[in-house]
Order: structure tokens, then C-alpha cells, then sequence
């Protein structure tokens, strides 16, 4: 029985994914917001903003600009908008619209204001069962699979099976695919990352050198697990079972890696230009991409304001972005805490 797919979203990564499924002969129904990129698509069979070297077999698309029309079509939903706008795009569905279906998130974010995880928003607004919620993490950049270079991507959810069966949807000759269970970690691991790549690009921006960004990339990596470590014994004391994190999987330190490194990372990039000067305003308006890094180091900041990390790389990235701290003073600060 064939599956019947969805995916809200018209971004580069919604465009990647496309690719992928598409590949594997896979008719999706496929939400996008603006109907002049809908026309050019089915002309022209490229999305004209992102990727636009991507082809697509057009027999193989429903293009929709309603978002319930795409939901209410599908058995398995990607979502995979920025996450500061999850809430207004879903907005005009029902509560029940999910009822019965899978959801897979392909957010590397929080809910702003709540500073939820993308599954417990769903769950308090749309009654999403946690068994029927899925992550897609990295590292993989859409930019490398539009060019089809051998790329890696972890499939998460509390049901290994399932995901293992979703996983498969995915997996090509230049996809590979890993499943897991831990499924709050890796949402926290991807959101986290995308704030140390914007570290990594203010220093950069700062002309720091290789020397100094690997050690920085280091405490990073430190800071996430005692991250992760300290949220765990917040949620066991709210009730929640402990989860085991194996730091070692790519969806940890991989992921963190490439975002830190690549040029491709539009969190570096956000980074590398606040280093060199440019204003947060600035740096939006030049991109015209969201950087989920930006939001993320507020929501960051507020949860471990509860449960109490020492975060002190991710706390001076916040002060940069959000309280106007200048780049070099905090970097000045960092360099002597860091091992």
C-alpha cells in the first residue's frame, strides 16, 4: 500500500527532502505557501527560490498552498518550516487534523514564547500521541543533497520500528539513514548546534583561527551534554523517565561538526557576519533566510534559566544576539574559561 506523504514547507531543507522521496518514487503532497512558486514549479519543475537546480517530476507532486488540504491528504506530514512560524502555519487546522497520522518533524528548533520541543507543542495543540511523532536530524545540508553527495540523516521516535520504517523511505544510494529512540536529545542537540554554529561564525568573523575554533567546538560539545544531562534530571523530577544520550552518534557530534564548519551552515554564516560587524536587523535582511540558531539562544537561555547549566558559551552568544553585548568583548571573556 503505497504511502500517501506530505510536507508543509517550501524552504531549501523542504526542497531537499522532496528530492529525496521523490527519488524514491514517492507521490507527495507538498504545501507551499506562495502560488506564483507553485506555477513556476509545475512550468518549470524547479523551486525558482531554493535549490533551484533541483528537478522534479512534476507527475510525482500535489502542489497546494492550503496546508489542511495537505494534511488532511496525508497518512505521514513533514514539518518543515522555521519553527518561529510552526504556530501561525498551522494555525487554521482543526485540533484533530493529525488524528491517525504520523508526524515527523524536520525542525531544528523551538516553539518561541512556549520554548517547546516541536512534539510537546503538537501534543498540547493537536493531541499528537508521542508514538506517532518522529524527528528528522543531521548532519546533512540540502545544499550537498541537491548534489546528491553521500549525506546521513537519524530518524528518531519513541517506536523503533516505526522510525526504522520511515527511515527507509529516505534511504538511496547517496541517503543514508540511522534510527534511534532518543528522541528529545536529538531535538535539543540540533537546536543547540545551530547557536554554537553561530559562535562559530562570530569568531570567525573576529578572525579567530582553526586552533582557537577547535578547542571553542569542544566546549560546545561539553556544554550540550551537560546540557542534556541537567534537562534529563529536571524532566526525572517532573516525573518523565530518563533517557540515555550516546554523545557519540553523529546526530550529536556530527551534526554539531559540519554546522560549525560548513559554509553551507546558514548558522555560520549568521554568525561570521554579527562577528564582522553587521547588526542582527543587517544580517536578516541580507540572508532572507531564517537562522533557527538566532531564536533558539533565546529559548535556550530562558529554559536553563529552570534547570540551571553551565552554559556560559551559549549565555554570551544570547548577550550578543539579544543585549547588544559587542562580539569581541564576549569572545575576550570566553577565551579564558575555555579548556
Amino acid at each position: 500500500m503505497a504511502n500517501h506523504i506530505g510536507i508543509i514547507g517550501s524552504g531549501s531543507w523542504s526542497t531537499a527532502l522532496a528530492k529525496i522521496l521523490t527519488d524514491n518514487n514517492n507521490h507527495i503532497h507538498w504545501w507551499i505557501r506562495n502560488e506564483e512558486t507553485i506555477k513556476h514549479m509545475q512550468l518549470r519543475h524547479h523551486n525558482k527560490h531554493y535549490l533551484t537546480s533541483v528537478y522534479f517530476d512534476t507527475s510525482l507532486l500535489s502542489l497546494n498552498s492550503r496546508a489542511a488540504e495537505v494534511v488532511a491528504a496525508s497518512d505521514i506530514v513533514i514539518l518543515s518550516v522555521p519553527s518561529a512560524f510552526l504556530p501561525a502555519v498551522l494555525e487554521q487546522l482543526p485540533a484533530d487534523a493529525f488524528e491517525g497520522k504520523k508526524v515527523i518533524s524536520a525542525i531544528k528548533g523551538l516553539v518561541p514564547v512556549t520554548n517547546q520541543l516541536i512534539n510537546d507543542y503538537l501534543a498540547e495543540r493537536f493531541n499528537v500521541p508521542a508514538e506517532k511523532y518522529f524527528t528528522i536530524t543531521g548532519p546533512c545540508h540540502a545544499e550537498e543533497v541537491a548534489n546528491e553527495k553521500l549525506s546521513y540523516l537519524t530518524f528518531s521516535g519513541t517506536d523503533l520500528e516505526a522510525a526504522e520504517s520511515i527511515a527507509a523511505l529516505f534511504t538511496n544510494s547517496y541517503l543514508q539513514t540511522i534510527a534511534n529512540t532518543d528522541l528529545n536529545g536529538v531535538q535539543f542537540a540540533a537546536v543547540l548546534k545551530n547557536i554554537y554554529a553561530m559562535g562559530a561564525g562570530i569568531a570567525h568573523g573576529l578572525e579567530y583561527g582553526d586552533n582557537f575554533l577547535s578547542v571553542f567546538i569542544t566546549n560546545c560539545f561539553r556544554e550540550m551534554q551537560e546540557f542534556l544531562e541537567k534537562y534529563g534530571q529536571y524532566e526525572a523530577g517532573s516525573g518523565r523517565e530518563a533517557v540515555t544520550h550516546n554523545y557519540n552518534a553523529s546526530a550529536y557530534l556530527g551534526d554539531l561538526l559540519v554546522t560549525c564548519y560548513s559554509l553551507h551552515s546558514r548558522n555560520r554564516t549568521f554568525g561570521n557576519m554579527i562577528g564582522k560587524g553587521y547588526s542582527v536587523k543587517a544580517v536578516q535582511l541580507e540572508l532572507n533566510m531564517i537562522a533557527e540558531g538566532y531564536y533558539a539562544s533565546r529559548c535556550i537561555a530562558e529554559i536553563n534559566g529552570r534547570i540551571g547549566a553551565y552554559m556560559p558559551i551559549a549565555q554570551k552568544i544570547y548577550a550578543i544576539l539579544w543585549e547588544q553585548l559587542h562580539p569581541e568583548e564576549a569572545f575576550l571573556e570566553l577565551e579564558k574559561g575555555l579548556i
